[in-house]
């Protein structure tokens, strides 16, 4: 059976909830008879998400790898294209620490995800969720995390970022800045079918159970 892990975040800042962590959380209890889900939170660090998920990748030996965060100002899911090699925070992580504009390790400028943006946006739709590809995926944890994904697993690997959904509102403590940088991608209905906005956890968690799938697609096909 193909192994996919899939890591959200831990609360951060003032906030009590993360969408990405609610969302993983949800998928986990969708079952599939072809696929094994795993998850993992990881904590809102720059120092400390690399090697969480070096831990949760020795533990789980997954086939793939789709790492979630949330951005606020996006209102659809959108699967990352480039990890940039920078980090640059506006704001502290919930450790204090606030890089400015520090490189994260010695490769390349940008590194391209290895599961298909257009893939994963063609099947989010496709499960009713509205999205689209994101070329920018800011400079704060997420892209941190997307570097790492990028450079401690060989196999198919991708970042996502979800809409900041709470149970009573959206969260605002990635409202603007290079977290939410990628902006919303105005396309005609058409192109989104009968697509939605997401606006629950349970939306979220049809987009990522989509997105495992071409995950492990990818995975089989390797």
């Amino acid at each position: 059976m193909t192994t996919v892990l899939v890591t959200g975040f831990e609360p951060f800042g003032g906030d009590t909830e993360n969408a990405s962590g609610r969302a993983v959380a949800e998928l986990v209890r969708r079952k599939s008879d072809d696929v094994a889900v795993a998850i993992t939170i990881l904590p809102v660090s720059f120092r400390g998400v690399r090697e969480a998920l070096n831990r949760a990748i020795a533990t789980h030996h997954p086939d793939a790898l789709i790492c979630v965060g949330e951005a606020g100002g996006r209102s659809e899911v959108t699967p990352e294209k480039w990890a940039s090699n920078r980090a640059d925070a506006r704001i502290p992580d919930n450790t204090g620490d606030q890089p400015s504009n520090v490189l994260l390790d010695g490769g390349p400028l940008r590194l391209a995800a290895r599961i298909d943006p257009d893939e994963l946006v063609a099947a989010i739709r496709a499960a009713g969720i509205r999205a689209h590809v994101s070329e920018d995926a800011g400079r704060f944890v997420c892209n941190t995390t997307f570097r790492a994904a990028l450079t401690l697993f060989d196999g198919p690997a991708c970042f996502i970022h979800v809409p900041a959904l709470r149970s009573s509102e959206a969260g605002a403590e990635t409202g603007a800045g290079p977290q939410a940088r990628g902006g919303e991608n105005h396309q005609s209905a058409a192109a989104h079918g009968c697509a939605r906005y997401p606006r629950t956890f349970a939306d979220l968690a049809a987009a990522l159970e989509a997105a495992v799938g071409v995950a492990a697609r990818r995975a089989t096909a390797e």
